[in-house]
């Protein structure tokens, strides 16, 4: 799969696509067997959310893992599950994007924006945000870089705070914005069914 851009893939994968709710869902099916989920709303296309699953090593489905968009809740389906639960003053790290930019947000930061800082780490191919008073450390990575190869350009990169959030974006290269209205006009050409499931069986 190295050898083919991420554009290649996305075309060659199997997709199916439903209209529901405002949105429209796409599923792709790899050939390698990994899945991705992705929702648009159907209004101004942008991407709500995009998950992952990837088969286990012994061929079971795995769960699915949000790259953007609102983590998912677990399933609540014992008592025990009451007893082990995360503080919800914890800072809550997810990834909402506009047309233009990534965007991250973590919230439940209660500290003024001068405690912040924000960079690239070009040898890490990451992004890394940091507190001088030492209450919170993250690095993420763009996948979608990754992906398509592309370098992190500190410019891009810029962020803001407010309401206890931090806000992280980093605009989004122009190879980046074109391949994504190649992918739209694509997925725009399925034949959306209207409610019910998606299932992998038709392209």
């Amino acid at each position: 799969m190295a050898d083919q851009s991420w554009i290649d893939i996305l075309k060659s994968s199997k997709k199916t696509a439903l209209i529901h709710d405002g949105k429209r869902k796409i599923h792709f099916l790899f050939t390698d067997g990994k899945e991705m989920s992705e929702e648009y709303d159907l209004q101004t296309d942008e991407l709500i959310v995009r998950k992952w699953r990837h088969k286990s090593t012994l061929g079971a489905q795995g769960q699915w893992h949000v790259e953007v968009g609102e983590p998912l809740a677990g399933p609540v389906a014992s008592s025990d599950l009451e007893v082990i639960k995360e503080n919800c003053s914890n800072p809550v790290f997810l990834r909402k994007d506009t047309k233009t930019s990534f965007r991250w947000r973590v919230r439940n930061l209660p500290y003024p924006k001068d405690v912040f800082s924000v960079s690239v780490e070009p040898s890490d191919r990451c992004i890394v945000v940091k507190t001088s008073n030492k209450k919170y450390y993250k690095k993420f990575s763009i996948t979608d870089l990754d992906r398509s190869q592309l370098p992190l350009d500190n410019s891009a990169l810029s962020f803001t705070h407010a309401n206890n959030t931090l806000i992280v974006t980093y605009k989004k290269p122009k190879e980046i914005l074109t391949l994504e209205q190649e992918l739209l006009k694509e997925l725009k050409k399925l034949k959306g069914t209207g409610e019910g499931d998606v299932d992998c069986k038709t392209q």
